[in-house]
C-alpha cells in the first residue's frame, strides 16, 4: 500500500526539486537527489510534479478537481442503476401480483 504524504510535505518536496533544478541536467536527476534526502520515490516526486503542472494548466490533462468529481459522478451513476434495478424487480414482482390475484 502506497504511503500517503502531508500536504505540506507534497510542498516542499515540489520546492526543492525546483530549487534543485539548476544543479542538475534534468528534472529527473533533480528529483532523485531530492528523493534520496526526503526519503520518497523519485518517480513519485515526479508525479507530483506533473499534477502540480496539470493542475496549473500548463500542461494537458484532467485536473484533480474534475478527477474528484469524475469519481463523484461514477459513484453515483452506480448507485443510481442499482436502485433502478431494484424498482425494475420490484415493478415486475408486483405487476405479477396483479396480474394474479389472490382469492380468500
Amino acid at each position: 500500500m502506497p504511503k500517503k504524504f502531508e500536504p505540506e510535505m507534497n510542498s516542499r518536496a515540489l520546492r526543492m526539486v525546483a530549487e534543485a533544478l539548476p544543479d542538475h541536467p534534468s528534472k529527473t536527476e533533480a528529483a532523485k537527489h531530492v528523493g534520496g534526502l526526503l526519503g520518497i520515490s523519485p518517480e513519485t516526486l515526479r508525479t507530483w510534479a506533473r499534477r502540480e503542472e496539470i493542475d496549473a494548466g500548463h500542461a494537458p490533462g484532467i485536473t484533480s478537481g474534475a478527477e474528484l468529481e469524475i469519481r463523484r459522478l461514477k459513484r453515483e451513476t452506480a448507485a443510481l442503476r442499482k436502485a433502478n434495478e431494484i424498482l425494475k424487480a420490484a415493478s415486475v414482482f408486483f405487476a405479477k401480483e396483479l396480474d394474479h390475484p389472490t382469492t380468500r
